[in-house]
């Protein structure tokens, strides 16, 4: 079992210990989500958003999230209502978003390089091994 990971395949490590370098693997990732650690309690995925691009505004309604900008800049837009995300931030390289289950939210590209996400979710949000090359992608996987 190899633990550390430095290859850039889309394998969700899941189920196994694993150590690598978030960081990096983030600013490689070219998918709009790509799954990399999914288990029984908990899941991380990478996300890139294209300049203005946008998550889209959803809510986890029994998911905590934690989202750490890796590389970028955004816009955090938080509510408790759909359509009504009253609150927002701007993020940049370091700064942690966390979400609780049942707030509505949107992360957006405002810089004009890629935005790079690693996210958390407790507990899992989306299947092992889950990669949506795009955002249409990921749409069309929600029905």
């Amino acid at each position: 079992m190899n633990w550390n990971d430095y290859s850039d395949d889309e394998r969700d490590y899941g189920g196994c210990p694993f150590v690598g370098d978030i960081p990096r693997r983030a600013a490689r990732n070219t998918n709009f989500r790509t799954a990399l650690w999914t288990g029984s309690y908990l899941q991380m995925t990478l996300m890139h958003l294209p300049p203005h691009g946008e998550i889209g505004e959803e809510m986890h309604g029994d998911t905590d999230q934690l989202l750490r900008v890796e590389q970028g800049c955004g816009m955090v837009k938080m509510g408790a209502y759909r359509g009504q995300l009253d609150t927002q931030y701007r993020v940049r390289l370091g700064d942690v978003i966390f979400v609780p289950a049942g707030t509505w939210h949107n992360v957006i590209n405002i810089g004009r390089m890629p935005l790079k996400i690693s996210s958390v979710y407790a507990p899992p949000n989306h299947q092992k091994g889950t990669v949506h090359r795009t955002k249409k992608d990921a749409e069309l996987a929600e029905y």
